[in-house]
């Protein structure tokens, strides 16, 4: 992967903090972060529980605001954007795909990754063509018929995948995929999302604790408390530099 410069950034945070209130307390989960997402990238989010690494990746999808900073795509703050725009952003440029899979139960897995087309008013011919080529692309061509509850987890979790990247997004964001799956499915499901990005050019930002996930980022970007502690890329003899 080529260098990338601070200007060519998808997404970059800038100060930001999130504090939360509990009754009379307020709780930092973030403190003043500074950081770039590069188009391509392959980035884990790491750290212990409470690091703030599902806050982190909230904001970055435009799921919850900042108390201080900016995070912008491309340039745009999202803060300037109304619930209307963001809404729009979120269902044209991210993707999404949660450890709880999130998928309609009533669906079938065609349905399930058509769904997101159809809100984007994408034409039928189209529409089917590009959900069965991604069914296929995650390894689920012959299974599009079959609801939720007919899937074990690991497709179901290909299924949510085909979802997120069916539109198209600049963004894949993906919320430990692999908490619900058994190690060997995890670490299919892995190398999975490092192919899309590989071969699609798909940009991933993951939170993870599952080392599996961890070693097969090109970027590890570690949170304590809060606070990013380490940002960390994988350099060409197989370790990382700073």
């Amino acid at each position: 992967m080529s260098e990338k410069t601070e200007g060519s950034a998808l997404i970059s945070v800038k100060g930001a903090s999130k504090i939360y209130q509990q009754g009379a307390i307020e709780v930092a989960a973030l403190t003043d972060v500074d950081l770039d997402i590069h188009e391509g990238d392959f980035a884990v989010l790491a750290g212990p529980s409470g690091s703030g690494k599902t806050t982190l990746l909230n904001l970055i999808g435009a799921l919850d605001t900042a108390t201080s900073g900016t995070i912008e795509l491309e340039g745009q703050a999202l803060s300037a954007l109304s619930g209307t725009k963001l809404a729009e952003l979120r269902l044209r440029r991210f993707g999404f795909v949660f450890q709880a899979y999130n998928l309609i139960p009533v669906l079938s897995a065609y349905e399930n990754a058509e769904y997101v087309l159809l809100l984007q008013g994408v034409a039928g011919p189209k529409r089917k063509k590009r959900v069965m080529d991604v069914l296929e692309a995650v390894g689920l061509g012959g299974l599009e018929k079959r609801r939720p509850a007919e899937l074990s987890g690991g497709q179901q979790q290909r299924v949510a995948i085909a979802r997120a990247i069916v539109a198209e997004p600049a963004l894949m964001l993906a919320d430990e995929p692999t908490a619900n799956l058994d190690s060997k499915t995890g670490a299919d499901l892995t190398e999975l999302m490092r192919t899309l990005n590989r071969d699609r050019g798909v940009t991933f930002v993951i939170s993870a604790h599952d080392p599996k996930v961890i070693e097969r980022a090109d970027r590890v970007i570690e949170l304590e408390d809060g606070r990013i502690i380490k940002d960390r890329r994988r350099d060409g003899a197989g370790g990382y530099r700073a």
